[in-house]
């Protein structure tokens, strides 16, 4: 059972990637369509169906103007999930963010004092500014307007055959660990 799902914006580009649970309610609410099935059977009392693989939205995302909720995965998607000090690109687990003017120097963890950083990096800076510590931030932080629509990190060696032929279409880069940056 894989347990992931692909879901894609009206225009079939990959968007996210959810859980089949999600997926399931999404299809109930009528807010998806199922496109591609795993061959695993889920089944209720009163249903049976088949474990949704690909599903795609049936109307555009809302695009009221919204502000963008601050929260890490928003930094590392402003960020490009780049380290802001190193300038690596790395894998979600590999990165957290740091405080531009530490906390305990008075820093608060709002948009404009967080960026990421891969945890080297972090560590080498500390409870130091960054002049203190002889680092470069190679981009001043700033809360977003908004994020791109699309920003995911999808392992080639570990996705779904099934998803292929939706993502070979996409805005893709292949990183050097078999990563499918999707920059929709």
């Amino acid at each position: 059972m894989s347990g992931r799902t692909l879901l894609l914006t009206p225009w079939m580009a990959p968007h996210k990637v959810i859980s089949w649970q999600a997926a399931v309610t999404l299809f109930y609410l009528k807010k998806v369509h199922v496109l591609e099935e795993y061959e695993d059977v889920l089944t209720s009392p009163s249903q049976v169906m088949k474990m949704p693989a690909v599903v795609v939205l049936t109307k555009p995302l809302d695009a009221r103007k919204r502000a963008v909720k601050f929260s890490r995965i928003n930094v590392f998607t402003r960020d490009g999930f780049r380290c802001q000090y190193c300038g690596e690109r790395k894998e979600m687990r590999e990165l957290n963010y740091d405080h531009v003017l530490p906390r305990i120097r008075g820093g608060r963890t709002v948009w404009d004092n967080i960026v990421t950083a891969c945890y080297p990096c972090n560590d080498r800076k500390g409870s130091k500014t960054v002049a203190e510590a002889g680092m470069t931030l190679r981009r001043k932080p700033f809360k977003p307007t908004s994020l791109p629509l699309s920003f995911l990190q999808i392992d080639r060696r570990t996705m779904p055959e099934i998803w292929e032929p939706y993502c070979k279409g996409a805005n893709i880069e292949e990183d050097h660990k078999g990563l499918f940056l999707l920059t929709g």
